[in-house]
């Protein structure tokens, strides 16, 4: 991975319901899951210009994030994170990126059941 310091936009705490799991009843009810999402990215550009196109913008993303999670029926969280962090890295701006997602009440006596994974643009390691 890339050990070059980057900014960080975060994405906290994105509640969405989809179908996830391997469960009957998963299959057959949407349930909530919670996003994070970090990217890291060179802000310093946006920092001096104040303009929007320097920047990821990071309500598009979440909109596609959500609109993906709602479509989706997958049956593994990984796969659902896997998926964020695509939409992540189609904007080249974004160098890496960790995604958890959170599937609160999946185990008993636990509140919630996260993965996380973190992706990077597939040139990163090369530079």
């Amino acid at each position: 991975m890339s050990e070059e310091a980057l900014d960080r936009i975060h994405i906290r705490d994105l509640l969405v319901r989809c179908v996830v799991g391997v469960n009957p009843e998963e299959r057959n009810n949407a349930q909530d899951v919670v996003f994070n999402i970090t990217m890291h990215v060179d802000l310093r550009r946006a920092c001096q210009s104040d303009r929007l196109d320097d920047t990821v913008d990071y309500k598009a993303i979440k909109k596609r994030v959500l609109a993906m999670a709602q479509e989706s029926s997958y049956l593994l969280v990984e796969r659902l994170a896997q998926r964020a962090a695509d939409i992540c890295l189609e904007d080249a701006r974004v160098r890496r990126c960790e995604v958890s997602v959170d599937k609160p009440g999946a185990l008993r006596f636990a509140r919630s059941v996260a993965i996380g994974i973190t992706r990077e643009q597939p040139n990163a390691a090369r530079e």
